[in-house]
């Protein structure tokens, strides 16, 4: 394994390790990759577990979504993974998790777009710098299959350049950044906005 990917490998590793401890990342859900070369990423094997990965529990992709290690599986959703990398050269990770406030707050969000205003904490996201700004995040209807999400994901990419991050109804977050670092700190505003929309819609309910 050259230094490379060995780095990048336990870059996706205790990225793993941290969802699986936030409740982010129940047993074998989620997928995590990071951008390997021009046209190839690392990515998770399908069906691990995200709070023990190994080394052997990643592989490479082709922007087609194929395997290009013998007797390894990729997810089922690796093509969400590579047309953002294929979106723009910039992002060198994506995460995909599956905690209990996106799947909640995506069930109960009627339209589609959560509509974030007025949080601090919006900051926290690349190319935002105020909380006066609205962040809009699409919601997507859950589907087995991937390459018709994944046309519908690429048509609000198409139109929505600032988009840092999107929901699959009943499902999940799907978000980026320049390097893991910057995608955990997604995740981690991500989840904390979405505890507070929760709370704040359930106080209005009262």
């Amino acid at each position: 394994m050259d230094k490379q990917r060995k780095h990048l490998t336990q870059q996706i590793i205790q990225a793993g390790q941290f969802l699986y401890r936030q409740g982010w990342s129940p047993a074998t859900s989620s997928n995590y990759s990071t951008r390997l070369s021009a046209e190839q990423a690392l990515l998770t094997v399908s069906g691990r577990h995200k709070g023990e990965l190994t080394a052997e529990d990643v592989l490479v992709v082709d922007w087609q979504g194929q395997s290009l290690e013998e007797g390894k599986k990729p997810s089922a959703e690796t093509l969400l993974h590579t047309q953002l990398y294929q979106w723009r050269a910039e992002i060198g990770a994506v995460l995909h998790t599956h905690s209990n406030d996106a799947c909640v707050l995506s069930l109960l969000e009627q339209s589609t777009e959560l509509r974030l205003h007025g949080y601090e904490l919006q900051k926290a996201f690349t190319g935002y710098t105020t909380h006066e700004s609205t962040l809009v995040v699409p919601i997507f209807a859950n589907d087995q299959t991937i390459p018709r999400l994944a046309t519908q994901v690429q048509q609000w990419l198409d139109t929505h350049p600032d988009c840092v991050g999107y929901l699959i109804r009943g499902h999940g977050l799907y978000t980026w950044g320049a390097q893991m670092s910057d995608a955990l700190r997604h995740i981690e505003a991500f989840e904390a906005l979405f505890a507070c929309e929760l709370k704040l819609r359930a106080l209005r309910a009262v």
